[in-house]
């Protein structure tokens, strides 16, 4: 029994070691064009998913338990898109919105596929928020401009994009992550993203719904489960 705890536990290393490399060797500049090491990120992608999966990392789901109404209306709250505009995020009131932090050159990049997917399934339900950052081992570099060219020509992203933002608790946090990661704002959840493509979902009336890790697909039952939950 403790042989097979122990070879568990060198697995999950060797599985977080391998995210790690897969995801901290990031090139000083983001082009348009996929890198090799993009494309084998890439195609690494859904393997990454199920292993990940597997051993229970960074798949991680929090819910409030009961329905809370955030004492700080999300609706109330601007970002810049990555075109340089202001967008309200009071626009997209009585439909799901999911915010995600997210990066070119991680091994979670392939999740952009899975996102522009729900975003097509779903077109007049929900909007998806993606923030694209460079706080996890600077895995997301590139200028706002090529970030949205990447996007769009690799991945097909058709989804707002906001302008590059610090999405990790610090004192240039943008106020959006700061009210999903404050319950004081938000009415109950802490977490701040564990890494990129954290995800999560807020109701049509501006409530947070659900915080989900990395590892956990958007297209994944639990995921939808919640992103289905009827308005109330």
């Amino acid at each position: 029994m403790q042989t097979k705890i122990k070879f568990r536990g060198v697995v999950t290393l060797l599985v977080v070691a391998t995210m790690i490399i897969g995801c901290s060797c990031s090139s000083s500049k983001i082009q348009t064009d996929m890198s090799a090491r993009q494309k084998i990120l890439k195609s690494f992608y859904p393997t990454l998913t199920k292993v990940t999966r597997f051993f229970g990392v960074k798949t991680n789901v929090k819910l409030p338990g009961k329905k809370v109404t955030a004492p700080v209306s999300l609706f109330d709250f601007n970002f810049e898109s990555i075109d340089g505009n202001t967008t309200s995020i009071k626009n997209f009131s009585g439909k799901k919105i999911v915010i995600v932090n997210t990066a070119s050159d991680c091994g979670y990049t392939g999740q952009y596929e899975e996102l522009q997917k729900l975003y097509t399934q779903e077109k007049g339900n929900i909007v998806i928020i993606g923030f694209p950052a460079n706080d996890f081992k600077e895995q997301e570099k590139g200028s706002n401009e090529a970030i949205a060219s990447f996007c769009k020509k690799n991945y097909g992203v058709e989804f707002p994009l906001a302008a590059k933002s610090v999405v990790v608790k610090s004192n240039y946090q943008h106020p959006v992550f700061k009210w999903l990661s404050d319950p004081s704002q938000n009415g109950w959840n802490g977490r701040d993203p564990v890494w990129n493509f954290s995800k999560y979902i807020i109701d049509e009336h501006g409530n947070l719904i659900g915080y989900f890790d990395p590892g956990v697909s958007p297209l994944s039952n639990e995921f939808l489960s919640v992103l289905h939950t009827p308005q109330s």
